[in-house]
Formats: structure tokens, C-alpha cells, sequence
């Protein structure tokens, strides 16, 4: 199901978007530019998820553990 939006944008934003984006494309454009943005999952649930990875757990631990040591040869 689509439901329809309308938005205000800037005179210069609007005239390049439809010079960049087929007029009847616009609304795909723009919604494939915010769906990354918009969480579907509990983020809770899928931080579980990911605890309960071992082998992502150590890869990261690992990954964590080799780089603690250039934490203190930073240039400041």
C-alpha cells in the first residue's frame, strides 16, 4: 500500500531533482534514499542477535584487542 506525502523544497533542490531524476521515478529516488534510515527491527532484539553470534564475537574482540595498542601512539 503507498499513501501519498507532500514536501516543500528548496527552488534549486527541486529544479535539479527533476533535472537528475525522471519525473516519474522521483518518488522511488526518494525513497530509496530514506529506507536505510528507518529501523524495521527492535534494535534491542538485534543487538541480542548479534551477541548471541560467537564467532562474530570473537572476530570482534579479536579486531578489538589488536588495535588497543595504537590507541596510545595517536598523534594529538
Amino acid at each position: 500500500m503507498q499513501k501519498e506525502l507532500t514536501i516543500t523544497l528548496d527552488e534549486q533542490v527541486y529544479e535539479q531533482l527533476h533535472r537528475v531524476v525522471e519525473p516519474e521515478r522521483i518518488s522511488e529516488f526518494i525513497e530509496s534514499l530514506i529506507k536505510p534510515y528507518m529501523i524495521t527491527e527492535d534494535i534491542e532484539a538485534a543487538y541480542q542477535k548479534m551477541a548471541e553470534d560467537e564467532a562474530r564475537e570473537a572476530a570482534a574482540l579479536e579486531w578489538a584487542e589488536a588495535i588497543i595498542g595504537d590507541a596510545g601512539n595517536e598523534a594529538r
